[in-house]
């Protein structure tokens, strides 16, 4: 934890008050043309064949909204539509409302070949549109990318996905708690914006892997955060192993020299026991200590994150 020099930035907004597309001055207002255009067109009309003008059309017909969309789902890999609607849909009237419209903009975007579609569906029946998982089309990491790289679409298994979903809850329950005014959100940062590269020992180069960065402002004070999301999956070797890399990572003296601070590790886990366990493994663990790691269960990591303890 370090001292805020003065004013606190402004906070990071992941919504966009943008409202439908089209609704931005200078992006075309017929947002289902490009939909239209791809379902009348041949098979040259495939994420391999679509060439960098068109790519270039294609993002300037798209609205602010549409954009943060793919991003989001982008940052995030996978996100269910309920997810999508609580960070990018949040500023209208009603629910209904937000999810009516969401639910226009999600099939606008899939019937672009932008967002893929996943096979599983969160909650079951129940949960209907809802619960639909998106991730980012061939053609939508084209968009975004400029890099030349292709993107592949793979349905993922089931403890990745879970895993995956997870982490982006985590990222959108401390952006909601950003606009409530509970705290600051200053950085957030996703894989693998969020991984750090350092040199260990006698030259090895490791690759710290953390599920998220974050750090918050609370009244004057900014809280740094390496966050790991635990499913309760992994064996206790393969803790102890992340545990020891965030060790390394802070003897490199790397973020010291670039932040002044070296961040907290919080373990996100889903039950009590769990926690035990992790917290146990630190304990009894030579080279760890409670002083880098901390523990807490998913319905009180936010007091967790802003200074407090479980």
């Amino acid at each position: 934890m370090s001292r805020l020099p003065g004013r606190l930035p402004g906070r990071v907004d992941a919504g966009d008050s943008k409202h439908l597309a089209g609704a931005t001055a200078g992006r075309s207002k017929g947002a289902d043309s490009y939909v239209q255009s791809t379902r009348t067109s041949d098979s040259s009309d495939s994420p391999a064949r679509v060439g960098h003008v068109a790519l270039k059309r294609l993002r300037q017909k798209l609205s602010e909204r549409e954009l943060a969309v793919l991003a989001s789902v982008d940052t995030y890999r996978y996100m269910s539509a309920a997810q999508i609607e609580r960070l990018q849909f949040w500023e209208h009237a009603s629910a209904d409302t937000a999810a009516r419209i969401r639910r226009r903009v999600l099939e606008r975007l899939t019937a672009a070949r932008l967002l893929a579609r996943t096979e599983r569906v969160i909650g079951g029946m129940r949960a209907g549109s809802a619960g639909f998982v998106y991730g980012i089309g061939p053609l939508g990491h084209r968009l975004l990318h400029d890099d030349g790289s292709r993107g592949r679409w793979d349905e993922p298994s089931l403890t990745f996905l879970d895993h995956t979903l997870a982490v982006a809850d985590v990222a959108i329950e401390v952006t909601e708690a950003s606009r409530r005014g509970g705290l600051d959100l200053l950085a957030l940062e996703a894989e693998p914006k969020c991984w750090r590269r350092f040199t260990c020992g006698l030259g090895a180069r490791e690759v710290l892997k953390p599920d998220l960065f974050l750090s918050v402002g609370v009244g004057d004070y900014e809280h740094r955060w390496f966050i790991e999301v635990d499913r309760g999956t992994g064996r206790t070797k393969a803790l102890r192993d992340k545990c020891q890399i965030y060790v390394d990572y802070r003897r490199s003296g790397m973020e010291q020299a670039a932040h002044e601070v070296f961040p907290r590790v919080l373990w996100i886990v889903p039950t009590e026991r769990r926690a035990r366990q992790i917290d146990e493994l630190v304990r009894h663990s030579s080279g760890l200590t409670s002083e880098l790691f901390t523990v807490t269960v998913e319905a009180g990591f936010l007091g967790t994150l802003v200074g407090g303890e479980q």
